[in-house]
């Protein structure tokens, strides 16, 4: 049978979960579009709830394409979405990416699909990052959100291998390549503003930087950077 109203319990959960905006909000999550569907559904996630407009010939319980669309966070509106359970796992090498104060979800997202294709065994979000769960987050990961583990973690100890402090021009050049072969290593990334706390990169065990022209990336874009760079020689496949 087609959902045709507005009152419907599956679609008041997805418009409230469409307004998370922190990892204490709610252990659930919406994924919009039939990519990041499949994307979950390749990487063996089970949806708790999966909705498709009627008629658009998707698998999901039909709804009203116009109702479906009014609960869309996306421009375009959605021809089917899912929720979904968070999962939270262990900070876990041979190469982990850290995440400090980074709080716009987009670049949390597009971080997780960076690690994704670099390889990185997890993204670990300390205090004051983004949810990677929230919708922003999870278009930004294009499905890397359901292939990468990531864990919430407090403090470096939580952290493995070798603590590497990305520091704008301080200390010495990134290099690479890392792997197995060089031990576990922990890549630690801050704001673009404000960068990393003062007290955190004392505590790591080396501080090094991206030598660039201009006084700073973004922390997406210095995530991406540095992991090619940590990777180079060692990954596969076609961009």
């Amino acid at each position: 049978m087609t959902i045709t109203s507005s009152h419907n319990d599956k679609l008041k959960e997805i418009r409230k979960l469409a307004r998370r905006r922190t990892r204490e909000d709610t252990s659930r999550f919406v994924a919009e579009g039939e990519d990041l569907v499949t994307a979950a559904a390749a990487a063996g996630w089970t949806p708790l709830t999966l909705l498709a407009a009627a008629d658009s010939g998707l698998d999901g319980d039909e709804v009203e394409g116009a109702l479906l669309a009014s609960v869309s966070a996306l421009g375009s509106g959605s021809r089917q979405l899912a929720v979904y359970e968070s999962r939270w796992a262990a900070a876990a090498g041979p190469l982990c990416v850290a995440l400090w104060g980074v709080g716009d979800p987009g670049n949390v997202g597009t971080i997780l699909r960076s690690a994704l294709a670099f390889g990185a065994s997890s993204v670990a979000l300390a205090p004051g990052c983004a949810d990677p769960f929230a919708p922003k987050a999870v278009r930004a990961s294009m499905g890397a959100i359901f292939q990468v583990p990531v864990a919430r973690v407090g403090t470096l100890a939580q952290l493995p291998g070798e603590h590497v402090a990305l520091v704008a021009h301080e200390g010495s050049p990134l290099a690479g390549p890392t792997g197995t072969a060089a031990g576990e290593l922990t890549l630690l990334v801050g704001a673009e503003r404000d960068g990393l706390p003062a007290d955190v990169v004392a505590a790591c065990d080396r501080v090094a930087h991206i030598p660039i022209a201009a006084e700073s990336l973004n922390a997406a874009m210095a995530a991406t950077v540095a992991l090619y760079e940590l990777t180079r020689g060692g990954a596969s496949g076609d961009a």
